[in-house]
């Protein structure tokens, strides 16, 4: 844009402040005990909040000593194993998960064709929403349309601001529904609009489960198979929810704390996980993958791939970041529940589809750099993968393309958000405000006259 241009022409010469004064001594956040990204000195997070929805662990304390266990993950006391093994061979887990990550309880076989039913009725948008809101105005980030098109409904609701339980859990249970939507919507006006494709607009049918959706909206010819739609449904699943001390769940406690609307709560959210360092890191990997396979001559060769994954770790590879996408977790150490659960269904539908030998890289990667980083960085505790590592394959082979990546993790995230948004206002919480120490100088103020 003209203006930018002539804002860049006219700032550029104030910029090196940001290189020499702007920059604060690292030392004085040791000496001011800072608890930078709200974690301790070994890595955990502060507690700043007590949570019912979800339990997050990854070891066990033995005195004084933390020891590394297989990771947990709890839904509402719920093992996320045991969730998903019941779920196993149907296409509505996911519509069981928000049911119970919102009222605390599974639901009976007459709850959840209710809500099921509430679901149908709640997904289309309101008339000409496409048309006039996503439509005309196309993004090449889909993450963005979202979050517009969310502050947008705000305009729809004959109360928007209202912030009693029974109204929040209205509007909470109407972007639940209408997430897939949008995302599909944003993204086939994105084709349509940058990739100069055919539109393409199926309409929602209300007695399919979020997964078949989905699908159904994203394909030219909206049919699927019921193994894609389970696998999916899977998916949706284990990236509901993940505790309150994530970013975005973080983000949602944090803006539900000052009083504000649904809306500007649930985009606040969804500006958290398009930051790549949260919810983009699967993408990361794929993109790794292919210059992986770009650069190794026999990918069959497991001495080339280690030799391959050392230069990204010496940050002569890839993007020079020095990190192996989808390995290692901030609370899991021997194992991601949510991955290995994903793996087994990354491989059922490998088979199926004829991705097997894809499927064996990255079973082959992953053995690889567990190794590798644990040696290469001499770390005490074990390195695991982490959703990430298999959730790009899954989509890829279910054709969901990677601009959709990070959307769908909104998709199945919105339910834990919700949760967490109306067990802040459940438990009327104080305004969560952090201090921040001021380190730098105080200077005595200057007529304009004398400065010079």
């Amino acid at each position: 844009m003209k203006e930018f241009a002539e804002f860049r022409k006219l700032t550029e010469k104030y910029l090196d402040h940001y290189d020499k004064e702007g920059t604060i001594d690292k030392s004085l956040y040791t000496k001011y005990d800072v608890k930078r990204g709200l974690r301790d000195s070994d890595g955990r997070g502060v507690l700043t909040g007590l949570t019912e929805i979800s339990d997050v662990s990854g070891f066990r304390v033995q005195g004084d000593e933390r020891v590394p266990i297989p990771g947990e993950l709890f839904y509402q006391g719920y093992d996320i194993k045991e969730l998903v093994k019941g779920f196993h061979g149907n296409k509505h887990g996911f519509e069981e998960t928000i049911f119970l990550l919102l009222f605390g309880e599974l639901p009976t076989k007459s709850q959840l064709d209710d809500f099921m039913e509430l679901l149908g009725i709640l997904r289309p948008l309101p008339e000409n929403f496409n048309r006039d809101i996503i439509m005309k105005q196309p993004s090449k980030n889909i993450m963005n349309i979202m979050q517009r098109c969310v502050l947008t409904l705000y305009s729809y609701d004959d109360n928007p601001d209202e912030i009693s339980m029974e109204h929040v859990l209205a509007q909470s249970l109407s972007l639940i529904a209408r997430f897939p939507v949008i995302a599909a919507y944003g993204y086939q006006s994105y084709r349509h609009k940058f990739m100069d494709s055919s539109l393409v607009i199926h309409r929602p049918k209300p007695h399919l489960s979020t997964a078949e959706n989905i699908l159904r909206l994203l394909r030219p010819d909206p049919t699927f198979t019921d193994l894609e739609a389970q696998v999916l449904d899977i998916c949706l699943v284990i990236h509901a929810e993940h505790g309150g001390g994530n970013n975005s769940s973080f983000t949602t406690h944090v803006i539900t704390t000052t009083g504000t609307d649904t809306y500007s709560t649930v985009a606040g959210s969804l500006g958290s996980l398009k930051g790549p360092r949260h919810g983009g890191a699967n993408l990361k990997v794929q993109q790794m993958i292919a210059d992986l396979k770009a650069n190794v001559e026999d990918t069959d060769d497991d001495s080339q791939i280690k030799a391959y994954l050392t230069k990204i770790l010496n940050k002569e590879a890839f993007d020079r970041a020095g990190l192996i996408y989808g390995m290692g977790h901030a609370i899991y150490t021997l194992s991601d529940p949510r991955a290995e659960i994903l793996k087994e269904y990354a491989r059922r539908l490998s088979e199926a589809e004829g991705y097997i030998k894809e499927f064996e890289l990255y079973d082959r990667i992953e053995i690889i750099a567990k190794e590798l980083i644990t040696e290469h960085r001499d770390m005490q505790k074990p390195v695991c993968a982490n959703v990430d590592f298999y959730s790009g394959f899954v989509y890829s082979v279910l054709k969901i393309p990677v601009e959709l990546f990070t959307p769908m993790f909104a998709i199945s995230r919105i339910a834990g958000w919700s949760a967490h948004r109306i067990e802040e206002i459940v438990n009327k919480g104080k305004i969560i405000r952090p201090a921040y120490k001021y380190v730098g100088t105080h200077r005595e103020y200057k007529p304009i006259e004398d400065r010079v």
